[in-house]
């Protein structure tokens, strides 16, 4: 658990950094509150999930690449992770300090967006307390004997932990009263959605059980929609 809540700390420090560098001051009552909650709400998933899947919750907190992952995956991964949740919070600050592009969202829509944020991240933990198999990289995992998992959120939609990214990306840019930053996430949403496309194709094709798991929870991400 020691490496969960330093890999917590270090993604908290480099999210802080961004914040308040591309703001050019600490003064900023919006970014402290978002920095305290991201850590309570991830650390009550750390702890929730530890519980049924440590070895899960230990592997993704390592670095996510993998001598197995393929090179497309490994660049989309890593192209959502620096626009989405690194290049977010950098335009968010440049906006509300800097660019001021678009009015500001009023309090009602911004407290939404932070309510999205915190919907979002309580969506991935429930995925990966109800898949040991959610791994950051996209891979049939033979080693663990890889089996579809179909229970909570997964009997909803095929990828419950990318439904919850548009929720958190543009959940920041709403709270962070930067609408450009909202309008922005639709680039890491893009490579998401590309990502989950590829990553559909290999489970498909090499895990045994998903094409027939597929047939019967018929939407990836939106429930009724697709």
């Amino acid at each position: 658990m020691l490496l969960v809540l330093i890999r917590l700390i270090a993604d908290e420090l480099v999210v802080a950094v961004l914040l308040f560098v591309s703001a050019g001051t600490i003064d900023w009552s919006r970014a402290w509150i978002l920095l305290a909650v991201l850590f309570l709400v991830r650390a009550i998933g750390a702890l929730a999930i530890y519980r049924v899947h440590p070895a899960l919750l230990l592997e993704r907190a390592s670095l996510p690449i993998h001598k197995e992952q393929g090179w497309a995956d490994r660049v989309l991964l890593l192209g959502v992770l620096a626009t989405g949740f690194l290049g977010l919070p950098v335009i968010a600050a440049l906006d509300a300090f800097r660019w001021h592009m678009l009015p500001p969202p009023v309090g009602l829509v911004a407290g939404l967006g932070l309510a999205l944020f915190v919907l979002g991240w309580s969506i991935k933990s429930l995925a990966l307390r109800a898949n040991a198999f959610a791994v950051s990289v996209a891979r049939v995992q033979t080693e663990r004997a890889h089996a579809v998992s179909d229970s909570g959120p997964y009997g909803v939609v095929r990828h419950p932990f990318y439904a919850a990214d548009p929720l958190i990306l543009v959940g920041l840019g709403l709270w962070l009263e930067s609408y450009v930053a909202a309008l922005c996430a639709v680039v890491p949403i893009a490579l998401m959605l590309i990502r989950l496309r590829l990553e559909e194709r290999l489970l498909r094709r090499g895990l045994p059980g998903y094409t027939a798991y597929a047939e019967r929870v018929r939407f990836r991400l939106i429930p009724g929609i697709w």
